[in-house]
């Protein structure tokens, strides 16, 4: 198929991140290819074109969902003429289960092939959904080892595909390069903290992760801390933090932090992938937790405990008492400390799961075996 139109959709930071890897890969094998969909700034960047605003779908939780519905309402208008206009040769769902489902199904139903792209968690939350997937996706790329054989039990043709990240890696800065760029002295410890991505997050989680840096620097005042600033969030929501390094790189964080403090996400595979250790604190509203605490399926919700199978690295969920995550974070500080020596071995043998890189050239062979099996 010489120029085929294809349908990416993400709706959140990391998948756009994703999405324009894949969309190069792809423009790579179809130089005059029609890519448009769901697209943040780096997908637009790489030759997507947007069919909507990308800002109002950065949102998280069923409560912060439950006050835009008029946008979702709109955006699932906007998808379903855009498919019925002129049906895509091909739809690529880009993790994003509350909308990506719902597109994949309306893709089935106008007759183009779906690949779907990091596939959803379903075997944490609301496995019955799984079916969802094994009716309306021709194959499903996966980025952690153990949900091809959760997912082709149920009939889906999963494909492991190794984490996308691994082909950002190299890009990030070396731990001294990081350490120069912050203005740190590298002979004291370095405590960094990622409040998250979206302004939700950062609202929630920014004011104790403060309060526990607060209670480290007391403590030991030789302790530098940086604050991982997102591009997304409101620089206002900054302003508590001025006390300590900002830093618009999280990336930078990672790799001069002696240890970091999380929110639970991605930043987590980040950290297993430059053997940081790190401690997870992680807060919602009321009613997503209240909800969630009933669909969850798994003891733990970071993704490197969920991949060692055990609780390699603390977490604190919705209660974040300050002061047992700073005596966490104490004792991962301590570069001689045998905490810290059994936890980076641990993140190393996480991270040696993750695959290898190349998963957006991976993906695509993937698109390019649908489209022919088109022609």
């Amino acid at each position: 198929m010489s120029e085929p139109r294809i349908f990416l959709s993400a709706g959140e930071t990391s998948g756009d991140l994703h999405g324009a890897t894949l969309a190069r890969a792809l423009r790579r094998l179809y130089p005059d290819a029609e890519l448009l969909g769901l697209a943040g700034p780096r997908m637009v960047e790489a030759g997507v074109r947007p069919i909507i605003e990308f800002e109002p779908l950065v949102v998280m939780g069923l409560a912060e969902i439950a006050t835009r519905l008029p946008f979702f309402f709109k955006l699932r208008r906007r998808i379903r003429t855009v498919l019925q206009e002129r049906p895509p040769d091909l739809v690529i769902p880009i993790d994003y289960p509350g909308v990506n489902l719902r597109l994949a199904q309306e893709a089935r139903g106008v007759g183009s092939s779906v690949l779907y792209y990091i596939a959803p968690q379903l075997w944490a939350w609301r496995p019955g959904r799984v079916r969802v997937l094994a009716e309306n996706t021709d194959r499903v790329a996966t980025v952690f080892p153990h949900e091809e054989p959760f997912l082709r039990k149920f009939g889906v043709e999963a494909v492991f595909v190794g984490h996308p990240l691994l082909d950002h890696k190299n890009a990030w800065e070396r731990p001294e390069e990081a350490i120069a760029a912050l203005g740190f002295d590298s002979e004291h410890p370095i405590l960094g903290l990622l409040p998250g991505s979206r302004p939700q997050e950062v609202q929630r989680l920014l004011g104790p992760f403060l309060a526990v840096a607060d209670e480290i620097v007391d403590s030991r005042p030789e302790v530098q801390v940086a604050v991982a600033k997102a591009p997304e969030v409101p620089d206002h929501l900054y302003n508590s933090a001025k006390r300590y390094t900002l830093a618009a790189d999280s990336h930078r964080v990672l790799s001069a932090a002696s240890a970091v403090l999380t929110k639970s996400g991605t930043t987590t595979v980040e950290a297993a992938l430059t053997e940081t250790p790190l401690v997870i604190a992680h807060r919602v509203h009321p009613w997503t937790y209240a909800v969630a605490r009933r669909l969850v399926k798994v003891e733990n919700v970071g993704m490197v405990n969920i991949l060692a199978g055990r609780k390699i690295v603390p977490e604190f969920i919705q209660h974040l008492p300050i002061e047992r995550i700073a005596a966490e974070l104490m004792a991962l500080i301590d570069r001689d400390s045998s905490e810290r020596r059994v936890m980076v071995d641990a993140l190393r043998r996480v991270a040696g799961m993750l695959g290898a890189p190349g998963a957006p050239e991976r993906v695509a062979r993937l698109a390019t075996e649908l489209l022919d099996a088109r022609s």
